[in-house]
Order: C-alpha cells, then structure tokens, then sequence
C-alpha cells in the first residue's frame, strides 16, 4: 500500500487529508492512494483523491455517486449580465422528466443542489470566443439512498456484494448526467438560446473496475485521455484541460481548485471580510445568484484554493495540459425567494427531458 500527492511545495495541503489519505491506504486490500493537488479532509475520506483496492469500500465513493460537471456549448444572441440573471429558473424546483429514470427515482430532478454544486453561464477565453453552460450537480438524493442502505448493513466496510452495489451505482452515475442535461436545458429554455451538445461530462464521484482492481474516485476526475473541466470559484477562471494521467495519479486528476476552509471556518472568517453584496458581484465582474447567504460565504473564492496553482501542479508532474479558460459571467446556487402571487403554480413541478 503507497500514497502519492501530486502537489507541489506551495500547493496548500492539510496534514489531516494526508492522514485520511494513509487511514484509506491502511485498509483490508488497498493498493495505492494517489492524492490530487486540490486535496483536501472529507467526512471520514479524503476528497480529491483516487483510491485503488481489491476491495469495493462504498464510503471511498460517497452519497453524492455521480456527481460531476458538464460544460454545454450556449449560443446567445446578446450577453446583458443584470438581465439574463434576472431570467434565470429556480432550479430549486424539480421537474417531471418525460421519460422513465434510472432505478425510477425522480425526486429532486431537474435541480442543482447545495454545497459546491453550480449552474454557471461562463465566456470562453480562446480565439473562437463564445459562451458555455458549466453544470456541477449530481444525484441529488439517489446516491445517498444507495450509500445508506450499505451503510446501514455493513458501515464502512466493503460491499458485500459488488456486482449488486456496482448496479444501482452505474444508474446513479446514468441519473446524474440526465439531470445535468435537464439542468442546462432549463436554463437555455428559460434564456431563450440555442445549446449543443456537451463537449465535456464527466463524473468525478465513482468506481470502476480497471486491471481487475476497484478504482475510486472521491472528488477526482477520470483523467485518462480525455479533456476535463476543472472548476475554479465563482470569482475565477475554470479550466478545460487535456488530461493524460497514468497509473501512479490512479488515472486520475483534479476535479476542481479544493477546499481552503471549512464551512465553519469560510463562514466565521468571511463574515469579518466581505460583505452578500461584494460576494454577489465578483472581481471578475460575474454575478452570483444565491439567496442563501450563508452559502455565500461558505462558498466564498477565499474558502478555496488557488485554481492556477492546481492547474500548476497537473501540468509540472505531467498529469494535464491546459486547453482554455472560462470566466463566470452568471454563476447559480441557489434561487433568491419571494413571495408566490396568490393562485400561482409555484412549486409544482414542470416536465423536462431525460
């Protein structure tokens, strides 16, 4: 058993994610735990991180199985900001999907949810220019049922059953990129624009079985040969790189710029130096749609780690190379409330594809 961190000496890494990288290393049947540069401590597993075993351990993976981001090409005929925010659906309400979902379940489709997740309106910063839609989202609930009824059984050890664990795991990964999918539809609807296909899907919560070996990914995108979209702040660049990482980095790279704080702490500390409405109009001139404002300042650009930092380390150990950037124009977290007029339809849920 070996671990390995792809970061440099100034990369900003916790000693207790290097610790819950050598806890996970110690366990029944682990081979190596390779660590990315946006390493950081996650409930009882480090995040960022891919974790190769002869055993399936369900908690390396995580409730939010599938979770991942995916980047739409959007045409809009004219990019006001202030205006297009303002048309933004409240992707806090589910919709009916048209067609049957994996394992039947639908509820929270359509949705974003909290945390770090995101629905983001980005200007790409390359010679042929242009919009993408940058979705971060998941399973929503799904992959917490899954993990849950292993959990409540067995805990932190291995699945018993692989193959049947493996199953309901594949759907949640199918369930999380038709969500995102029905994400960017609802927001190319509602902006009234054109959106292709996506040039980038790719989960970053997840197993499979590579070389006869369970290959886990907590917080870790798949790396090997494909280009990826690895997420900055709300007040940074994002990066779409061309990833080509081998077996020492577990095929694997970072998912996004990493943790710097806790929420506890990006909260206490943020409320001592910004201000919602500095946190609601970035640096980069980009707008934050949150009206949750404790979210604002967990999820504030100082919480997180430098992007062009992670970015560094990919390319100095060789794992990615940099193809273009992004900037945030309108970032979703989650929708501002206000009060429904009476005998509206608010709340009810609309249908969408799948």
């Amino acid at each position: 058993m070996s671990v390995t961190v792809f970061a440099g000496e100034g990369s900003w890494i916790e000693s207790s994610a290097i610790t819950q990288c050598h806890q996970v290393a110690a366990l029944d049947g682990m081979i190596h735990v390779a660590g990315m540069p946006d390493l950081h401590p996650g409930k009882g597993a480090p995040i960022g991180a891919a974790m190769t075993s002869r055993v399936l351990y369900p908690f390396l993976v995580g409730s939010d199985i599938g979770c991942g981001i995916a980047v739409f090409p959007i045409a809009l005929k004219k990019v006001v900001p202030e205006r297009l925010a303002s048309r933004f659906p409240d992707l806090d309400v589910p919709v009916e999907p048209s067609s049957a979902l994996p394992l039947g379940y639908s509820d929270g489709f359509g949705t974003v949810g909290r945390g770090n997740h995101f629905v983001e309106l980005a200007r790409v910063e390359s010679p042929d220019g242009g919009h993408v839609l940058i979705v971060h989202s998941g399973s929503r609930g799904l992959g917490e049922r899954i993990l849950r009824a292993h959990t409540e059984s067995h805990g932190a050890g291995p699945a018993p059953d692989p193959a049947a664990y493996l199953e309901q795991h594949d759907a949640a990964v199918r369930w999380g990129s038709l969500n995102r999918r029905a994400l960017a539809d609802r927001v190319a609807d509602a902006l009234g624009a054109d959106l292709g296909e996506p040039i980038v899907d790719v989960c970053h919560n997840s197993v499979e079985i590579r070389d006869g070996l369970y290959l886990h990914r907590k917080g870790a995108a798949p790396g090997d040969g494909r280009d990826v979209l690895i997420a900055g702040t709300r007040g940074t660049r994002s990066y779409l790189v061309a990833a080509h990482a081998g077996p020492d980095a577990g095929y694997s790279v970072a998912h996004g710029a990493g943790r710097k704080m806790s929420r506890a702490d990006a909260l206490k500390r943020g409320k001592a130096k910004h201000t919602v409405e500095g946190l609601r109009r970035t640096p980069v001139g980009s707008i934050v749609v949150c009206g949750d404002r404790q979210l604002l300042f967990e999820e504030a650009p100082t919480a997180y780690k430098r992007i062009e930092q992670v970015i560094g380390d990919l390319e100095a150990f060789g794992l990615a190379t940099a193809v273009f950037t992004t900037v945030p124009v309108i970032t979703f977290k989650t929708a501002e409330k206000r009060a429904a007029p009476a005998g509206s339809r608010a709340g009810r849920p609309r249908r969408a594809g799948a």
